[in-house]
């Protein structure tokens, strides 16, 4: 009996059906399944839901009559329709809640992930040679660099002398610009393919009581391997050279800067990691990029995605439950609306209409902003990864659990990072023009101008004082409260505000 092959929505490129030991057979008949439950478990941004069809319908049309593309309610469903009880082979999935799915099934062999850069195998010899815990992103990064051959010279040393260029990538914005001088990124054109997709999504909410958040349209990411080709294309040839000393900068009026955009196409599966890391380093090659915007773009990819995704199965799904600091409040209703325009604080409130408008926002934003914001506050780390998830049409579990509960939260007490990544307005101000025009003054924690992030600062230090006072990271910050003549007064100003928009 022939085996079919089943492809989950975020394994759409060509090499999730490469036939090998590891892989389908030669031209075995393809199954995808469009589940409605999927939509109907979580409120998905709505320009999120739009891409992941639009790519899925793009690659069964690419398919032809060698797909079986089922619209259902379940998975179930759609395998009994499409094999009946015949075999099946698939990808490991991306998620344990998949992963546990498929391997339930009697007629399902799982074949080992694709889309990555290191074996599960070989990173957990390599975590357990660490002894498990603090697993610091920057020596993985060191060993995939080695391992993988990726930017280094004959000689096995780094390209530019350096691992690390991140003192180059750290510029605030030019002064006195709206947006950077780069050629925009890619967008792609839409057809009928989107139209058909906009329209299900009306009737899905109209008659199927399926909701949605955020806005839809125009699509502004890849649904197609050669979409996602020509957007990597674009951004080497004219946006990397720039990319690398404001990575870190935010700009108000141009929420992508020399961003890559390519994050979708990644975690959707149309580009595979080790095709964009070594296109980037032939860029660099050819003299066409500098090495610290480079080295900067290939950490994202080659150190922080694969060591996210990595640490996802190897610390095991009941991580996504630590709660070391013991943050219980609920997302107030005007951020799970994305409700920009509630908010006063300006940073707050651009970055949060960003991700209504697009389901996207670079890194800082996420992490600076929103993630800071909601830790600051003690809002619940599981209820806001779920949130990351849905908003952001590059979201996957696999992505948000170690992001949100290791990174932006610290609710993991440290074995992803040494301190809890929080500022107050001093950082924004410094490396974003979001201050300008705003009614809080950065510098000012008490009154009718004090900024919520600066006042928000103090009072997360202020209540946790005892456990982060033995951080090497956070002792001197955290002896500053001392310093604090008004603290009692900001203290009070915090409770009064609770969960009002800022």
């Amino acid at each position: 009996m022939v085996t079919a092959h089943w492809l989950f929505g975020d394994q759409l490129g060509p090499h999730f059906l490469t036939p090998g030991e590891d892989g389908p057979d030669r031209d075995a008949p393809v199954v995808m399944i469009e589940a409605r439950s999927v939509f109907r478990r979580r409120r998905f941004h709505r320009a999120k839901a739009h891409l992941i069809l639009s790519a899925m319908r793009r690659r069964a049309a690419e398919l032809g009559d060698r797909v079986s593309y089922v619209r259902c309610e379940t998975y179930r469903e759609g395998l009994r329709e499409a094999v009946g009880d015949g075999p099946v082979t698939v990808h490991h999935p991306t998620s344990h809640a998949a992963l546990r799915f498929v391997r339930s099934l009697e007629n399902a062999t799982v074949l080992p992930a694709r889309g990555f850069l290191v074996p599960h195998a070989d990173f957990r010899a390599w975590a357990d040679g660490h002894g498990g815990r603090r697993l610091r992103q920057e020596d993985f990064y060191r060993w995939v660099r080695r391992d993988h051959d990726m930017l280094m010279d004959d000689g096995g040393a780094p390209v530019g002398g350096r691992w690390n260029h991140d003192h180059d990538n750290r510029e605030p914005p030019p002064k006195d610009v709206r947006s950077l001088d780069v050629p925009p990124p890619y967008r792609p054109r839409e057809d009928d393919v989107d139209d058909e997709v906009r329209h299900d999504l009306d009737r899905w909410e109209r008659e199927e009581g399926i909701r949605f958040v955020g806005r839809d349209g125009p699509r502004r990411f890849p649904a197609s391997r050669r979409e996602a080709l020509a957007a990597l294309r674009r951004f080497l040839q004219h946006r990397l050279a720039l990319f690398g000393p404001y990575e870190d900068a935010m700009l108000a009026a141009d929420p992508v800067m020399s961003h890559s955009l390519l994050s979708s196409s990644l975690n959707l599966g149309l580009l595979d990691p080790a095709e964009v890391v070594a296109r980037a380093e032939d860029a660099w090659r050819a003299g066409t990029a500098p090495v610290n915007s480079v080295e900067g773009f290939v950490r994202q990819i080659a150190g922080w995605r694969e060591y996210v995704w990595q640490l996802y199965w190897y610390f095991g799904e009941d991580y996504r439950r630590h709660n070391a600091l013991n943050h219980r409040a609920p997302l107030p209703e005007w951020f799970l609306e994305l409700d920009g325009d509630a908010v006063t604080a300006h940073c707050l409130a651009t970055a949060l209409t960003q991700v209504r408008d697009s389901g996207w926002t670079h890194h800082i934003p996420r992490l600076m902003l929103l993630g800071s914001f909601a830790l600051q506050r003690g809002w619940d780390p599981l209820a806001l990864t779920d949130w990351f998830h849905r908003c952001f049409v590059d979201g996957y579990d696999w992505v948000m659990v170690p992001n949100v509960v290791g990174m932006s939260q610290y609710a993991d007490g440290g074995m992803m990072t040494t301190k809890p990544y929080t500022s107050g307005g001093s950082y924004v101000h410094r490396m974003s023009d979001l201050c300008g025009g705003c009614a809080y003054r950065p510098a000012d924690r008490v009154g009718e101008r004090a900024c919520p992030y600066t006042a928000g600062y103090w009072a997360f230090l202020h209540r946790h004082r005892d456990r982060l006072k033995g951080n090497v990271r956070m002792s001197q910050a955290v002896r500053g409260l001392d310093r604090l003549r008004d603290l009692d007064a900001l203290l009070d100003q915090e409770r009064r505000r609770g969960d009002s928009p800022p």
